[in-house]
Parts: C-alpha cells; structure tokens; sequence
C-alpha cells in the first residue's frame, strides 16, 4: 500500500514508519524539515505541514492512506483540534482531485476513553493536572472529526504507551479503556504500531474510534 505520514519524527510515528516499511508498504513521509528523516528503501520525503492543508494535499496524492501521528505543541494543545480541520481539507481536496477516498487515520488520546459508563478517564479523580490540557484537547479533536464526511479512524493508546518491545500482541477496545486483569493499561509504542498497521491493512474501525492495550 501507499501509505502518507505525518508526525514520523515522533516517538510514536518513528515506531509507525519502522512497522510500515517492515511489511513492504511505501511510505511517504511529510515534514517541515525532509532532511532530518534518513533515506530509506520503500521511503519518499516530501514537505509539508499538517497546520497548511495547501502543502499537504499535493503531498498525498497517490497515497491511500494518510496517517497523522502529529503531537501538537506542549504549550498549544488546542492545535490537536485545529489539525482535525486542516487535515481534513487536504484529504477532502486530494479525493476530489483523483475521484477517490484517501483515508485518514489519527494517533488521539486516551483520556476520553470511558473507565465505566458515562465516565472517561480524564475526568477521574487522580487523573495528572498536567496532561488534563492535552486530553481534553484531543477529546474535542476527536469531536470534530466525528462531524466530518470523510473516511476517518482514531486510535487512542491505552492509558500508558512508551517505548518498549515488540510482541505483536495486544487487545482491542471502542469506547471503553482496556486494561489487564490486574486493572493496569499498557502498551508498548511498538506493539502499537503493530495495532495501527494491522488496521490499515484491514479495515475494522472506518469512522470510528477505537483503542488497543495489553
């Protein structure tokens, strides 16, 4: 498959470019700044910027699938919303340009995952003040990409995801948390990739949401 990336530089997306190209797809990465990614077999650098849509929709063209791994800035979180909207416009102009459906994928949040009915994880006691910004942005970015017509996933990591190995297990969720049997949610960053590129390949959560842990 073709598959277009932003956000490959990330701790995530680095982990989604490696998986990508291990099973044979050619990836397309979109960056502000092509020469900090190294050239690699299977691999395109093109430039661009997830906040210019006008930069973005030549850079697709041809992909099938365009996967946003992009983390917005610490101290603006609110861009995790305003990316919903840019990154909508480029994959609404490419189909028009090439008369097909460029499907987007986002690397989202765990806070808005429920931990019972009616109940998300940011809203829980004990929940980090720190990462409530950051959470309740991607939750209204996930809003905002519900309103939208276009072909969309958003996969949220479990509760915890950092670096780690790959096992190529894991479970998947919808709307609720998914946690182990000693009530703990994990997954590695490179088990998450697994997840994300087992998606692309075969389409489960078209315009939905959904989640992956141990």
């Amino acid at each position: 498959m073709k598959i277009a990336l932003v956000g490959a530089t990330g701790m995530i997306g680095q982990r989604i470019l490696n998986e990508a190209l291990s099973r044979g797809h050619h990836v397309t990465v979109i960056a502000r700044s092509p020469s900090k990614v190294a050239p690699r077999p299977n691999l395109e650098v093109k430039t661009g910027d997830v906040m210019k849509p006008e930069t973005l929709t030549p850079a697709i063209a041809g992909c099938e699938v365009l996967v946003s791994s992009c983390a917005p800035p610490p101290n603006e979180p609110r861009k995790a919303i305003d990316s919903v909207a840019t990154l909508t416009e480029a994959v609404t102009a490419a189909n028009k340009a090439a008369k097909r459906s460029i499907r987007l994928i986002m690397v989202g949040g765990a806070g808005s995952l429920e931990v019972a009915p009616g109940k998300q994880l940011v809203d829980q006691p004990g929940f980090p003040e720190g990462w409530k910004p950051i959470a309740t942005a991607h939750r209204d970015a996930l809003a905002a990409l519900r309103k939208t017509s276009i072909d969309w996933t958003y996969f949220s990591p479990a509760a915890f995801i950092q670096p780690g190995t790959r096992t190529g297990k894991y479970r998947t969720g919808t709307e609720q948390l998914v946690a182990d049997e000693k009530g703990e949610s994990k997954i590695s960053a490179e088990d998450y990739a697994v997840a994300m590129l087992d998606e692309i390949e075969k389409p489960q959560f078209i315009r939905k949401r959904f989640t992956a842990a141990y």
